[in-house]
């Protein structure tokens, strides 16, 4: 892998980058993004979730619902075995 930074002074401009030998011949992939959008697009997706962060998103009774149903499908289970 190659990598490298460039800060373009105008909106038309010549690269040269030098390739390892094992890249001629091959497809290379060639990405332009700017640092701001990378990390504001994966801070939003490296945020890891606790258990408690989802304390309330249910009501009781739709968590006591939910919980006979999953006793019922075990009880399939079980029974199917």
């Amino acid at each position: 892998m190659v990598q490298t930074v460039v800060t373009p002074q105008k909106k038309d401009f010549d690269m040269t980058v030098s390739l390892p030998a094992d890249y001629v011949g091959k497809d290379v992939h060639v990405l332009f993004y700017i640092d701001d959008e990378v990390t504001t697009t994966t801070a939003s997706h490296t945020a890891k979730k606790k258990p408690s962060d989802f304390f309330g998103i249910l009501t009781k009774e739709e968590g006591e619902k939910f919980d006979s149903h999953i006793q019922q499908m075990r009880g399939e289970w079980e029974r199917n075995i």
